[in-house]
C-alpha cells in the first residue's frame, strides 16, 4: 500500500512538473513571438525555423502530460523523441542559418539530410496523432509521388524526384516545412491566437454566452438561436469547427433538448454554427490572414470582403434556426438564472465594455484606418488585451470595494493572463502542425508541377463548362476538408484549383479564393465524414444520419453560396459598394427561398408539401446563382407570391384587397 501511494504521490509530481514546465515555455515562446512583432530583426525564414521549435516544445509538453495523466505512457515515450527532432532541428537551423539557408542551397551535408530524414518521421508521427489516417495517408501519398512520379501513367506523371532532393525540397532548403505558410502562421496567425487564449482567460466567451440569452428572449426560438450566436462568434476565432462544435456544443445542445427539441435539430443546429463560424470576420478561422497573402492585398480588405457573404449565411441560418425550432414546437423560453449564478451589475456592464471594447476597437482601427500590418496590429492589441484584462477589474473592484479586494484582484487576473498565454499557445500547437506539414506539401505540389495538372484534368472532365469545373472542385475541397481545420483546408484547395478558376475560365481571383474558401468548410457537415456532425451527434446522443439530413437543410445556401461567388462576382469586393450590397440582397433573398421552401413547417398534405418545398428549394438556387438581374428579380415575386398565398390561405391572414372584396 505504502508503494503504491508512493508512486501516486511521484506521478502526481510528474504531472506537477509537466503543467509548470508547459506554463514556463508558453510563456517564453510568447516572449519570443512579441519580440520579433515589435523588432523584426531577423529574417521570416529565420524566425519561422525558431517558432517552430518553440511551439513543438509546447506541444511535446502539454501532450505528453495529458498522456500520463491517463496513463497511456507509450504515448508519451514515442512523442518526446518526435518532438525532440523538430526541437533539434530548429535550434541547429537557427545556429547555422546562413550556411544552410544562403550558401548550401540545392545541397546538405550528410548528417543534415539523416536529420531531415528523422524530421519527415516525427511530423508524419504527429500528424497522424493529431489529424488521424486520412490526412497521414494523404502526407504520405504526395511523398510517395513526389518520388515515385515517374511511374505514374498519363498527365499526372511527371520525371520523379531523388530522396536528396526530396529532402531539400521539404527540409534542407528551408522552402518545404519552413517555408511561406509556416511563415505567415508564425508572424500573423500566432499572435491572434495568443488574443483568443486572452480572451478566453479573461471571460470574453462566458460574455457572449450571456449577450446571446439575454439577445434571445426576444426572439421565439431563442434557445437555439444562442446556439448560432455564441458558437458563430467563438468558431470565427476558434479555427476549427469540429474544437467548436466540442466546446460550445456541450453548452448549446443539452440546454436545445431541456426546452424539448429533437436530439438530431439540436446537433444539427450546433453543427452548422461551429461550421457557418469559420467564415466570419474578422478572425475567418485564420484563413484571412494566407489569403491576403496569397492575394498580395491587406487583412482589411479580405474582411471586408468577406462581410456580405457573412451576412448572407448567417441570415438564412438564422431563419432556418427559427423554422426548425418552431417546427419541434419546443418550449424556446430561456431561464437565465440557469445558466449563471449571477446577473453583471451596470457597473460590472460598463467596465466589461471597455475591457473588451478597447482592444478590439484599436484592432479595427489600426488595421483599417492606420493601415498598420498584421503583425504589429496584432503586438498592440495583445498588448492593450492584457492592460485592460488586467486593470479593468481591479479599478472596478477599487471602486466598488477596498484597496485589499483590488489587491487580491491584482494578483487574479495576473494568473488568469498567465493561463491565456498558456491557452494561446496551445490552441496554436495543432494548427501549427498541420500548417507546417501543409507547407511542404504545397512546395512538392509546386516541385512536381501538380496543380497545372489538376488543372488540365479539370478542364477534361468538366468539358469546358464553368460549372462543372466549380462542382468538381467543390467536390475536391469537401474531400480535403475532411478532419482538418478549415485553413488547411482551403490552403490545399487554393494552390490545386484556384489556379484553373482564374487562368483557365476567366474568374477573377477574389471570387476563385471566396469559392474555394466556402467549400473548403463544407466537410463539416456534409457525409459520410461530417465531422463537426459526428461530435455534436455524440454530444446530443442523436443519430448521425438524421443529424447530417437536419443540418444541410437548415445550411442549404452554404452549398450554393461557392457557386454563387463564380456567376456573381460582385458578391465579393473589397469596397463595400452598392452593387455588392444590391447583389448580396438578391442573394440573400434566394437563399432565404430556399431556407423558407426546405424548413418551413407547411400545414399541407404530403405531395402538396414536397411540391412546394421543391419549388421553392429550385426557385432559391437560381435567384442565388442566376447572373441576369431581370431572373433575379422574378424569382424573388415569384417567392413573395407564393410566401404571401401561403398566409392568406392557411393562417386567416387576410389581405386588404381582398377584405375590400369581401365586403
Amino acid at each position: 500500500m505504502s508503494t503504491q501511494t508512493e508512486q501516486n504521490a511521484a506521478d502526481s509530481g510528474l504531472l506537477r512538473g509537466l503543467d509548470v514546465l508547459v506554463t514556463t515555455i508558453a510563456l517564453a515562446f510568447w516572449a519570443f513571438v512579441l519580440w520579433f512583432a515589435n523588432t523584426q530583426q531577423w529574417s521570416t525564414v529565420k524566425y519561422g525555423v525558431v517558432f517552430v521549435g518553440g511551439i513543438m516544445t509546447v506541444y511535446a509538453l502539454n501532450e505528453t502530460r495529458l498522456a500520463l495523466a491517463e496513463g497511456d505512457w507509450v504515448d508519451g515515450a514515442v512523442l518526446i523523441p518526435a518532438s525532440l527532432v523538430l526541437i533539434s532541428a530548429s535550434a541547429y537551423f537557427a545556429l547555422n542559418f546562413d550556411q544552410v539557408y544562403l550558401f548550401r542551397q540545392g545541397f546538405a551535408l550528410e548528417h543534415e539530410y539523416m536529420l531531415a530524414r528523422l524530421i519527415i518521421v516525427a511530423l508524419l508521427y504527429l500528424t497522424w496523432r493529431e489529424f488521424g489516417n486520412l490526412f497521414f495517408f494523404l502526407v504520405v501519398g504526395v511523398l510517395l509521388y513526389a518520388i515515385y512520379g515517374n511511374h505514374v501513367p498519363g498527365i499526372l506523371g511527371h520525371a520523379g524526384m531523388s530522396e536528396l532532393t526530396l529532402l531539400q525540397a521539404t527540409v534542407t532548403d528551408l522552402y518545404g516545412f519552413y517555408g511561406n505558410l509556416t511563415q505567415i502562421t508564425a508572424s500573423k496567425i500566432a499572435p491572434f491566437l495568443l488574443y483568443a487564449g486572452l480572451l478566453f482567460a479573461y471571460g470574453a466567451f462566458d460574455l457572449i454566452l450571456r449577450v446571446a440569452i439575454v439577445a434571445a428572449k426576444y426572439v421565439r426560438s431563442g434557445v437555439a438561436q444562442t446556439a448560432v450566436l455564441s458558437s458563430a462568434v467563438i468558431g470565427s476565432i476558434n479555427g476549427s469547427y469540429t474544437a467548436n462544435a466540442a466546446m460550445t456544443g456541450s453548452f448549446t445542445i443539452p440546454t436545445m433538448k431541456d426546452s424539448g427539441m429533437a436530439s438530431h435539430r439540436a446537433a444539427a443546429i450546433e453543427s452548422v454554427a461551429s461550421t457557418s463560424g469559420q467564415v466570419l470576420p474578422p478572425v475567418m478561422g485564420a484563413s484571412a490572414f494566407v489569403m491576403a497573402s496569397y492575394l498580395q492585398v491587406s487583412y482589411f480588405q479580405i474582411v471586408a470582403a468577406g462581410l456580405v457573404p457573412a451576412a448572407i449565411l448567417v441570415a438564412s441560418i438564422a431563419i432556418a434556426v427559427h423554422y426548425t425550432a418552431l417546427s419541434d414546437a419546443s418550449n424556446q423560453d430561456l431561464d437565465f438564472d440557469a445558466f449563471f449564478e449571477d446577473e453583471l451589475t451596470t457597473s460590472q456592464k460598463w467596465f466589461q465594455a471597455v475591457r473588451f471594447g478597447v482592444p478590439f476597437i484599436l484592432l479595427v482601427y489600426l488595421l483599417g484606418v492606420a493601415q498598420y500590418t498584421v503583425m504589429t496590429s496584432a503586438l498592440y492589441t495583445v498588448v492593450a488585451m492584457v492592460i485592460t484584462g488586467i486593470a479593468m477589474p481591479v479599478v472596478h473592484r477599487a471602486v466598488t470595494g477596498s484597496l485589499a479586494d483590488a489587491g487580491n484582484e491584482f494578483r487574479e487576473q495576473v494568473l488568469a493572463t498567465v493561463h491565456g498565454f498558456r491557452r494561446g499557445a496551445i490552441i496554436l500547437a495543432p494548427i501549427a502542425i498541420i500548417l507546417v506539414v501543409i507547407s511542404g506539401v504545397v512546395n512538392l505540389f509546386g516541385t512536381t508541377g501538380i496543380p497545372s495538372k489538376i488543372a488540365l484534368m479539370l478542364i477534361n472532365i468538366s468539358g469546358g463548362v464553368l460549372l462543372f469545373a466549380v462542382l468538381l472542385g467543390m467536390g475536391v475541397a469537401i474531400l480535403m476538408g475532411i478532419g482538418l481545420p478549415t485553413v488547411a483546408s482551403y490552403v490545399i484547395v487554393a494552390i490545386l484549383i484556384v489556379p484553373t478558376f482564374v487562368a483557365d475560365f476567366g474568374v477573377p481571383d477574389l471570387a476563385a479564393h471566396y469559392t474555394v474558401f466556402y467549400a473548403a468548410i463544407l466537410a463539416g457537415i456534409t457525409p459520410p465524414v461530417a465531422t463537426a456532425a459526428v461530435v455534436a451527434a455524440g454530444i446530443a446522443e442523436a443519430n448521425f444520419w438524421r443529424t447530417c439530413g437536419a443540418a444541410i437543410k437548415i445550411a442549404a445556401p452554404l452549398f450554393v453560396l461557392p457557386v454563387a461567388f463564380v456567376y456573381n462576382t460582385g458578391l465579393v469586393s473589397y469596397t463595400l459598394g452598392t452593387h455588392t450590397l444590391a447583389v448580396g440582397t438578391l442573394v440573400l433573398l434566394g437563399a432565404i427561398a430556399m431556407i423558407y421552401g426546405l424548413n418551413y413547417p407547411f400545414e399541407l398534405k404530403p405531395g402538396r408539401r414536397i411540391l412546394i418545398r421543391t419549388v421553392l428549394t429550385v426557385l432559391g438556387v437560381v435567384v442565388m446563382v442566376y447572373p441576369g438581374w431581370l431572373v433575379k428579380a422574378a424569382g424573388i415575386v415569384v417567392f413573395v407570391g407564393i410566401f404571401v398565398g401561403e398566409k392568406v390561405m392557411f393562417h386567416d391572414l387576410e389581405l386588404p384587397f381582398l377584405t375590400e372584396v369581401k365586403q
